[in-house]
């Protein structure tokens, strides 16, 4: 959290609403400030924050003056700019360490990358205060840097989150450095990041772009919405690909350009394809289709076998903070995503044939 500070202009906390848990603020030096390193200077003006956190920040070229990245022994100036991009602060509470099976695809001594489960809630927060990824990170992870036992940091080693009932990639950073390097990919959307979605309706075009605010529904604030005159809400892009036509639903891919707050989601009901299941944001009935009682037996029954909304996060790409070079995973469809699909395939095979 930043300090009460007269001359912080700027805080963007990404963790109220958003996908990606990393803070970008600014500072004007006082015009009467004495010489003094920017580390030191920086922990006098953020709470909770230490020494080595900022100092890995600047060791990862997150902490500018004027513009121009510096290191953790330059001495600030009057009336100079700071910038400053890190993982957002600790949040203190009563982390309890569980062993609870993640699935790890990848992992070494500065991240690992798990394959998160639909049903999954990525850290505790109100409502879901265990069995959470993070309470499984606690246990799994209790000898590195930043999930030392007794920590109790509910954010530990995030940079961005995926929902509750979307399945696939995450990666979680081990130490410091890793944490600020991860953070200022997120913060220059440098991270590739794409989705499976099956969506509702048809689309006229092979691929498109969505641009359109997001922000907490003034209706319904437990809701996002869109907001495409950006008036409200803060700027969100969602690129799609048709990968697949069923007829009545489409599987797309979907790749994020920013990380708001159920971006996909928001943007595909927006553009009037809402995600298939998903009860939210209205994909939870038919939506297109037959009025047939055999066709409305169909859906329920995909609803069925996958009662989430149909999204994956299955690709993630950034680059490793040790060797500087491009790391790029691929999670495949978990079962009940691909039994859906299988199911539509059937249906389109079958009512093309009549």
């Amino acid at each position: 959290m930043i300090a009460d500070d007269p001359f912080v202009e700027d805080a963007e906390r990404e963790d109220e609403e958003g996908e990606e848990l990393y803070e970008h603020f600014a500072i004007v030096v006082d015009k009467g400030q004495s010489l003094m390193r920017i580390d030191r200077y920086l922990a006098t003006h953020m709470e909770a924050c230490s020494r080595s956190r900022i100092q890995a920040a600047a060791d990862c070229g997150n902490i500018l003056v004027d513009g121009k990245a510096v290191k953790s022994s330059y001495k600030v100036k009057p009336l100079e700019r700071i910038a400053v991009v890190m993982p957002y602060p600790k949040r203190d509470t009563t982390l309890i360490p569980q062993d609870i099976p993640i699935e790890i695809v990848y992992e070494d001594d500065q991240l690992l990358v798990v394959n998160k489960r639909a049903g999954m809630v990525v850290h505790p927060g109100h409502g879901n205060w265990d069995g959470t990824l993070v309470n499984a990170l606690a246990y799994h992870l209790r000898a590195t840097e930043l999930f030392q036992e007794g920590s109790g940091d509910i954010r530990a080693g995030l940079v961005h989150r995926i929902d509750k009932n979307t399945s696939g990639l995450l990666v979680v950073a081990k130490t410091e450095y890793a944490h600020a390097f991860l953070a200022h990919q997120f913060f220059e959307h440098t991270i590739t990041r794409r989705y499976l979605a099956l969506v509702w309706g048809n689309f006229d075009e092979d691929e498109g772009t969505v641009v359109a605010h997001v922000g907490r529904s003034k209706s319904d604030p437990m809701n996002m919405a869109a907001y495409p005159n950006g008036d409200y809400g803060k700027h969100a892009v969602t690129h799609y690909k048709v990968l697949k036509r069923y007829g009545y639903v489409t599987l797309i891919e979907c790749r994020l350009e920013t990380g708001r707050t159920h971006q996909i989601r928001v943007h595909m009901q927006h553009i009037g394809h809402p995600l298939f299941n998903d009860e939210r944001y209205g994909g939870d009935r038919i939506l297109k289709g037959t009025t047939f009682s055999k066709y409305k037996q169909f859906v329920e029954n995909c609803f069925a076998l996958m009662p989430r909304h149909a999204l994956h996060a299955r690709c993630l790409g950034f680059i490793h903070p040790t060797t500087k070079q491009e790391l790029y995973l691929d999670s495949p469809l978990p079962e009940d995503f691909r039994a859906v699909l299988d199911k539509w395939d059937s249906y389109a095979v079958a009512t093309s044939n009549d």
